[in-house]
């Protein structure tokens, strides 16, 4: 739920016009799953690494991120750990107790795939664009550390967000394309669920 706080300092980024439009575009399911394509652009490397899973976002408990292929691995975001599985077996795990940066990661990228823009605008400077039916924001880090890491963001979409595109000051570049989006309880799988 939006509070009446980010709403003014959302106009006062965005532009009443653009602040609002994208506020009323976004929907925000406690469950979203679907399918994600990544394909990373590595400096030094001519072919781009390509990856393929699903993904779900679960209002207040997190993101599960299970690639498909090339190879089989699950991340699992909470705002409080990362957790790494391969099957069952769980590879690596960061607490933000002892790994203050892993609460700003999942922060980060939680917010981004929900579309969460009063969290991403605590740390981004935002600037936003409405066309018809669809938008278009672009995030720049305020942080001098963050920003060393990462240039730009750049997401898309209409009701849900498409498109997740990061620049990283490292010149590496990553697009993320999203797809098949579902909403609901029913939008997650068993073993998804079991997961959370």
């Amino acid at each position: 739920m939006r509070s009446c706080v980010w709403i003014s300092a959302a106009l006062t980024l965005l532009g009443a016009g653009p602040a609002a439009k994208i506020q009323s575009m976004l929907a925000k399911p406690k469950v979203l799953c679907g399918r994600f394509d990544q394909t990373k652009q590595l400096v030094g490397l001519k072919k781009p690494v390509k990856s393929t899973g699903r993904f779900c976002v679960v209002a207040e408990k997190g993101v599960l991120w299970r690639s498909e292929r090339p190879f089989a691995n699950t991340i699992k975001l909470t705002r409080d750990e990362i957790i790494q599985l391969q099957g069952e077996r769980v590879t690596m795990r960061l607490d933000a107790k002892k790994e203050p940066t892993v609460r700003v990661i999942n922060s980060v990228l939680f917010s981004l795939l929900a579309g969460d823009l009063d969290q991403l605008e605590k740390l981004f400077d935002i600037d936003g664009e409405v066309n018809h039916q669809s938008w278009r924001v672009t995030l720049k880090a305020r942080a001098p550390a963050l920003a060393r890491a990462i240039g730009a963001i750049t997401l898309d979409g209409a009701e849900y967000v498409k498109n997740i595109d990061i620049d990283e000051a490292s010149g590496d570049r990553t697009r993320i394309v999203f797809s098949a989006i579902q909403t609901g309880d029913g939008a997650m799988t068993v073993d998804e669920a079991a997961l959370f």
